[in-house]
């Protein structure tokens, strides 16, 4: 099957409503699974897309860059909870996190995956003319290059007084969320922390990193 187009941006108010403070105020795990089917809104260039892929981090897990402890490039990731921790993945590709729990505590979700809702071709002007339609969001470098996410986005507050320029909302939809484990990395590489909806085309493929290790715990 063709990919299907995505329409582009239409005005009017967006489902649902603004995700508060309190929701990202807990585990990363649980954060993670809620996120999966809520919407990433950039909200000063009319972007929208529908979370399908998430992973979870946290400060006991031996892959998440706050385990060792607070610096100033992870400061972010300390919260308080809703603030954006963006960073350079390899000095390539930024990636946009979102931080979790109390105030302090290094936990975050990655968001890996999105469905494109709104704003196609301003996407489609920052993913390139070729890309196909399924990649345009589908991998945390490809979601953050489109919605032009970079490191001056680190520390924004998603939950900020309305609107907010980058913020997520939830509605009545709740897909099918399945856990299995996190995507290309060496550490804990098997715990079942990495969310996202079955059979959805927009979902990136599972890939094992080859230097992985055996996790630590039951993650």
């Amino acid at each position: 099957m063709g990919d299907v187009r995505v329409p582009a941006c239409q005005p009017g108010p967006l489902p649902g409503r603004a995700l508060g403070r309190e929701v990202f105020a807990r585990p990363a795990t649980e954060v993670a699974r809620d996120l999966v089917g809520s919407i990433l809104v950039r909200a000063d260039e009319g972007l929208a897309a529908r979370i399908v892929e998430t992973e979870a981090y946290t400060e006991d897990d031996p892959a998440c860059h706050g385990h060792r402890g607070r610096t100033e490039a992870n400061a972010a990731l300390f919260g308080p909870p809703g603030t954006a921790y963006v960073y350079r993945s390899y000095g390539i590709h930024w990636l946009c996190n979102v931080a979790t729990a109390a105030a302090g505590e290094a936990d975050g979700v990655l968001l890996r995956a999105a469905e494109p809702l709104a704003g196609w071709e301003l996407i489609r002007t920052r993913r390139g003319s070729r890309v196909p339609d399924r990649d345009l969001l589908r991998g945390p470098g490809r979601l953050a290059q489109a919605f032009g996410l970079d490191g001056s986005w680190n520390g924004q507050d998603l939950c900020g007084p309305p609107p907010a320029a980058l913020h997520l909302r939830g509605d009545d939809q709740h897909p099918e969320r399945v856990a299995g484990p996190r995507v290309g990395i060496a550490r804990a590489a098997d715990w079942p922390r990495r969310w996202h909806v079955p059979g959805s085309r927009w979902v990136s493929p599972y890939q094992r990193n080859p230097r992985a290790r055996e996790p630590q715990g039951s993650g």
